[in-house]
C-alpha cells in the first residue's frame, strides 16, 4: 500500500483508494475506515480526488490498495448493467443546508430517467434553487454514486460534468436514456 498524506485536514482517519478499469478510463475512489465514499470520479489522481473532500471530513493519509470489495465490486457491476447496486454504497458529503439536502435526492434519481436542475431544486425542497442545484452536482465528489451525470437542462441538453460531456452522455445512454 503507498500513503498520500494530506495536508489540510481536520479529520483524524486514514482513507483508503483504489482505481477500477472501465470503459469511460479509470476510476479512482476514495473511502473511509466505514466504507463511506468521499470522492470517487473518472481519474487516476488521488490527489485531485483528496481536494474535493470537504475539508471537515479530509482524512489525514490515503493508503492505496486493489480492491474496495464492495464498494469498488458496485463500480464494476454498474459497468456490467446492473445501477442500482451504487445504491447500497454509503456516500459521506458534508456542505451547507440546501447541498445537504440534494446529494441524497439526487440519490434517488432513477438510471435513464434523468431529472432537470429545477426538477432537482423542488426534489430538495426549495423551487427557485434551481443555481443551487447546478451547485449540487458541480460540488458533488461522489460522483457515480451520487449521480449528478442524471441532471439535465431544463431544454434537455446535457449541461456540464466535471469529467467531461462525453462521459456523461456515456453514462447515460448506458442507463438508457438516449442523449442528443
Amino acid at each position: 500500500m503507498t500513503a498520500t498524506i494530506c495536508p489540510t485536514h481536520s479529520a483524524t482517519t486514514t482513507a483508503r483508494r483504489a482505481s477500477v478499469s472501465t470503459p469511460d478510463g479509470t476510476f479512482t475512489v476514495i473511502a473511509d475506515d466505514a466504507d463511506r465514499v468521499l470522492a470517487s470520479g473518472w481519474t487516476e489522481d488521488a490527489d485531485y480526488l483528496i481536494d474535493l473532500v470537504h475539508r471537515s471530513i479530509r482524512p489525514i493519509a490515503v493508503l492505496h490498495t486493489e480492491s474496495l470489495g464492495t464498494v469498488t465490486d458496485a463500480v464494476d457491476a454498474y459497468y456490467a448493467g446492473e445501477p442500482t447496486q451504487l445504491d447500497a454504497i454509503e456516500v459521506h458529503q458534508r456542505s451547507g443546508p440546501f447541498l445537504g439536502r440534494a446529494w441524497p435526492v439526487l440519490r434517488t434519481v432513477a438510471p435513464g430517467k434523468p431529472v432537470s436542475y429545477a426538477q432537482l431544486a423542488e426534489l430538495a425542497g426549495t423551487p427557485t434553487a434551481i443555481r443551487g442545484a447546478a451547485a449540487a452536482c458541480s460540488r458533488n465528489a461522489a460522483a457515480l454514486f451520487v449521480p449528478c451525470h442524471r441532471v439535465l437542462r431544463s431544454d434537455g441538453s446535457l449541461g456540464g460534468f466535471r469529467y467531461g460531456l462525453p462521459v456523461k452522455r456515456s453514462l447515460l445512454t448506458r442507463e438508457g436514456y438516449a442523449t442528443a
